[in-house]
């Protein structure tokens, strides 16, 4: 959490001021990580490295927002999305076949959908039963499923599996909604966008693996 350099006073007008730049940081932040996921999302579309480049940003900005809105979950996520970053890059650019400069589009193995399934399902337990438990979340089960979901999206999009993008279609529909509630209406654009752009991305990326592939 930011600290700001003035403390509040106790007067009510000097709290109001304190509270009014609380909220003009945490609306300054969503400003520009809406801006950082818009670049974040062309990237993907294209298959692009970069796409961890933005991604990379974008937590970092996104942490004060999540705090102060109490979504907790996606607070933690966010760190998360930070070190996947780093992972991501990494895969792309080393883990590659010889011919090519990048990883490959591919399918997901049918071997990986059960234990991404219990994955799933146990990383849901534990992050509800921890917003319950220890937060004042008064959205933890959409809170907890959007981030249990997307932990497996990015470690689909770091392995450039093309299943990725209907994982973050459900994701971003949620989303809209629990960010319409909270009163993050930037990131409730951004994720709306998000969701058009998954149905397009998935498309894209579906030419793209079978130009790969002839």
């Amino acid at each position: 959490m930011i600290i700001i350099s003035t403390p509040p006073v106790h007067t009510n007008g000097g709290v109001l001021i304190f509270k009014f730049r609380q909220m003009s940081i945490a609306l300054l932040f969503e400003i520009i990580g809406t801006i950082i996921g818009i670049l974040y999302l062309y990237y993907e579309y294209k298959a692009n490295y970069m796409v961890w480049i933005m991604s990379a940003i974008m937590p970092l900005l996104s942490l004060y927002v999540y705090y102060e809105s109490g979504l907790y979950a996606d607070f933690g996520i966010n760190i998360y999305y930070f070190l996947a970053s780093i992972y991501g890059y990494i895969a792309w650019k080393c883990h590659r076949n010889k011919e090519q400069s990048e990883l490959p589009i591919t399918h997901m193995p049918p071997s990986s959908y059960i234990p991404v399934i219990i994955s799933t399902i146990i990383v849901f337990l534990l992050i509800y039963y921890v917003l319950t438990t220890y937060t004042d979340s008064n959205v933890a089960l959409l809170d907890t499923l959007t981030t249990a979901l997307s932990i497996i999206a990015m470690w689909q999009l770091s392995r450039k599996y093309i299943e990725q993008w209907i994982v973050w279609l459900i994701v971003d529909i949620i989303s809209v909604g629990l960010y319409i509630y909270k009163g993050i209406y930037f990131y409730a654009s951004l994720y709306l966008v998000y969701s058009i752009v998954a149905i397009i991305g998935y498309i894209h990326w579906k030419k793209l693996m079978n130009n790969d592939n002839n």
